[in-house]
């Protein structure tokens, strides 16, 4: 009876006004009962409030690496991430409490310890100043006349860098990045909803687009090639109300979140609750076709092609160069000029179907239900250069550049390039030749291999084995230990890749000759190659010997295939012909890391200096960030090290060998293995010992490497005698001693870079510590180097070797100068 009474006594308590005002004085001992500031109430640091259904908090939070206070709302289930940030660009810095109230001319503002505004809803002044701000279920913070009950101010009219069902984001409204991952001012990108003849969403990157959704038909936007399916978080929905057009998402059963990120790609999050963590369920940037205008005026994208890039039908590039060395922002021009004009208003001209196509930007509408209507009302009008039709928007026209074109794979709406006749003229000799060759060819070839067959057939119940002796001979004149691989039972999935044939690659390589060899590896060797256009490339052929095999390569092509970043190598395709298996890739001609560091006789050595070396390290970072962060998958690579470091012409790195790499899903963020795979030296305490990894082992592999490009030394090869220490105990020593700048190469060791190589030297050390939580994320690290991140913490000693190098089996092979050639190798060792 006693403990009954106790609990109407505490409802009553809970009711009463005055004590309200007393448990915010006690920080926050009841605060999360009321979802309301009112004049007589407001809320002092650490305090906050609660919306009425337990959703969303409204209080203060401090980003990770930074000491800066920020008001802000934010899930009740999660509250590692700011959904809106009040003062994003005015942080309270100093000591002293923050406290949110209600000013006297009726504003919610913040004030620091020293009754500072810091930031306030600036609404107009209220008669009588007689407001309330109270935070809904929605998310949404709003300020109320209380007499009248009419909201006067809300956040998501504000909105930050996050979008959540709910919001009316009308087109005059904007929202920006994140200026980094401890800094929520404005950063680099904006979305917004860009309303002209057909509404569409768009990121601008300091004001220039950088992607655009594509037209919206009434149900989803025609140019996001997920929305053509049963997209996940139901999708988005463009309004209109007495506030103009807007662009929002339905209110669903489960929570969800668009995010504009570092990157300036939207991505969509759906939270787990079973696992506590967002899950990515889609990103508006995943490959560089979808980056705008990525091929410039009159060309095309398709991701699946070698070239990314090329003209439309009747174009050619207005600047050949630039598209042989991969810049295509110069675009194309028109071959043959239109016949249109006044007095002969369609000439000869014609139009060019492409079905499957994120259309062109800036689009005319014109409201006709049928497609025919279209083509008629274009080619009467001399300015129409192309037009498309969609059953729910009617015809789109385009009377000035195309541009943002891209090719999608079985969806989207065809359109209509307008062409001179002689462009398709020029090609009726070669259709009649098609015609009436084509019956002939196919006739024989039918019959031909009917008899092929027969004859196989019988060689085969003979016990003969037919080889094509033109590849046999090729087989015997490459290197023998690069033989073939025996039948092999898995099935290798390439319907995604481009192939190439065996011959091409044998022709490429001057029948894989030793004089085109670029390295050897436990993979097998990697060839130079130059292809019939004249293209130069890499080949990576899978030797009999090999530890890898159909897994590891499918792996590799697979996981490369569906990443692209101007910091991961390139693959053009793969050979997948008899018993062979190639992977074909963009050719780099200062080779891999390893040969520039380890080498003092090569002529590149010279060449590495401080600048180029730290523009490697952020290069392999970014590239790092891509992997964990910003890819469509989550990657961990497991065998980061200098020789699966390529670099191109202008010295970028690009991250390569990805057969060890894992896939993780949206919500995992460790997995453990029993068979440990990766390179001795490079792999972090938790996998080498225990088989456990997670993006914070590639941070460990990071910060050697790192330690490496800044001391010219290899990890593996290197042991001080005098003081008995690794190269990881030597660089904590120096550094530790204050004399950090004695552990780098003797070659970079200048004044006027000191400051800069001891703070790298820094940050390699918090990523090489033995537990993974203490070691910075990669985003963290890249921050860190670009001094976004200033003060840095103090790194644990790494630890000593847990395991001894006589179980550590390797297939790795070393130089006589302890550096390998292209080194495109990988170690197997037994998980304990």
């Amino acid at each position: 009876m006693l403990a009954t009474k106790n609990i109407i006594t505490m409802k009553q308590l809970l009711q009463n006004p005055l004590f309200l005002i007393l448990c915010f004085s006690v920080h926050g001992l009841f605060c999360a009962e009321t979802d309301t500031i009112t004049s007589g109430l407001s809320i002092r640091e650490p305090d906050f409030v609660v919306s009425n259904g337990n959703v969303f908090k409204l209080g203060f939070f401090t980003p990770e690496n930074t000491t800066n206070r920020y008001l802000a709302i934010y899930y009740v289930i999660s509250e590692t991430s700011a959904i809106w940030v009040a003062n994003r660009d005015n942080p309270l810095t100093d000591t002293s409490a923050g406290t949110v109230t209600i000013s006297d001319n009726g504003n919610l503002v913040l004030i620091n310890g020293q009754n500072e505004t810091i930031w306030s809803t600036n609404t107009s002044p209220i008669m009588n100043s007689n407001t309330s701000a109270q935070l809904l279920d929605t998310g949404n913070l709003v300020l109320r006349d209380v007499p009248t009950g009419n909201v006067i101010w809300d956040s998501f009219s504000y909105p930050t860098n996050i979008f959540i069902p709910g919001m009316k984001h009308y087109e005059n409204m904007s929202m920006s990045s994140w200026r980094s991952p401890s800094d929520p001012a404005v950063g680099n990108f904006t979305a917004a909803l860009r309303a002209l003849s057909i509404p569409q969403s768009m990121v601008w990157k300091n004001g220039m687009p950088h992607w655009r959704s594509g037209p919206y038909n009434g149900n989803f936007f025609i140019g996001i090639k997920e929305m053509y399916l049963a997209y996940p978080g139901g999708g988005f929905r463009v309004g209109n109300d007495s506030g103009g057009i807007y662009f929002t998402s339905p209110t669903l059963r489960f929570l969800t979140k668009t995010e504009l990120n570092l990157a300036g790609s939207l991505v969509q999050y759906l939270w787990d609750d079973r696992n506590k963590s967002w899950e990515v369920t889609w990103a508006s940037i995943e490959s560089e076709c979808d980056l705008y205008g990525k091929c410039g005026p009159f060309g095309i994208c398709n991701p699946l092609n070698f070239a990314i890039c090329s003209c439309l039908r009747g174009f050619e590039p207005a600047n050949r160069d630039e598209w042989k060395n991969g810049n295509w922002t110069s675009g194309c021009t028109r071959r043959t000029e239109l016949q249109c004009d006044r007095e002969n208003q369609n000439g000869d001209d014609v139009f060019w179907r492409m079905p499957f196509i994120k259309v062109p930007d800036f689009a005319e509408l014109y409201p006709a239900r049928r497609e025919d209507e279209c083509r008629t009302v274009c080619l009467r009008n001399c300015s129409c250069l192309a037009y498309s039709h969609d059953a729910n928007i009617g015809c789109m026209f385009w009377s000035e550049t195309l541009i943002d074109i891209q090719q999608f794979n079985g969806v989207g709406p065809d359109i209509y390039i307008r062409l001179a006749s002689s462009d398709l003229d020029r090609n009726k000799d070669k259709r009649l030749v098609i015609i009436i060759i084509i019956p002939v060819v196919v006739g024989f070839a039918f019959v031909s291999t009917c008899m092929f067959l027969v004859w196989c057939r019988v060689t085969k119940r003979k016990g003969r084995l037919i080889r094509d002796p033109k590849a046999l001979e090729t087989l015997q004149s490459a290197d023998s230990s690069a033989i073939v691989l025996k039948d092999e039972s898995e099935e290798i999935n390439i319907e995604e890749l481009p192939l190439f044939t065996f011959k091409t690659l044998a022709d490429a390589t001057n029948q894989f000759h030793e004089d085109n060899m670029l390295g050897k590896g436990g993979f097998g060797h990697v060839y130079k190659g130059t292809l019939a256009n004249g293209k130069q490339v890499a080949v990576k052929r899978l030797s009999a010997n090999s530890g890898q095999g159909g897994a590891e390569f499918r792996n590799e092509a697979v996981v490369i295939s569906k990443v692209q970043h101007r910091n991961l190598v390139k693959l053009l395709g793969c050979c997948v012909e008899r018993e062979e298996k190639m992977l074909v890739y963009e050719y780099m001609p200062n080779k891999s890391l390893d040969v520039c560091l380890f080498d003092p006789t090569h002529p590149l050595h010279k060449t590495l200096d401080w600048l180029k070396r730290f523009s490697i390290i952020e290069g392999i970072g970014r590239g790092l960030i891509y992997l964990h962060m910003e890819s469509r998958l989550k990657i961990i690579h497991r065998d980061l090290k200098p020789s699966n470091v390529l670099l191109d012409g202008n010295w970028n790195p690009k991250i390569s060998d990805f057969g060890m790499a894992r896939i993780f899903g949206g919500n995992q963020d460790q997995a453990n293995t029993a068979k440990v795979v990766g390179t001795y030296g490079y792999m972090a305490p938790e996998y080498a010992i225990d088989g456990r990894f997670s993006e914070k082992s590639d941070v460990y592999s990071f910060g050697v490497l790192m330690l490496e490009i800044v001391s010219g030394k290899k990890n593996t090869h290197y042991y001080n005698q005098d003081w008995s220490l690794s190269l990881l105990g030597c660089a904590w020593k120096l550094w530790n001693e204050g004399n950090g700048i004695a552990f780098a190469d003797q070659t970079i060791a200048n004044q006027d870079f000191e400051a800069e190589i001891v703070r790298c030297i820094h940050i390699a050390l918090l990523c090489v510590q033995e537990f993974p939580k203490d070691r910075p994320a990669v985003q963290n690290v890249v921050s860190m180097l670009n001094h976004e991140i200033v003060d840095l913490p103090l790194p644990e000693q790494p630890v000593a070797e847990k395991w001894d190098r006589s179980h550590v089996g390797s297939t790795q092979p070393i130089g006589k100068s302890g550096y390998s050639i292209n080194e495109l190798t990988i170690t197997v060792l037994d998980g304990r």
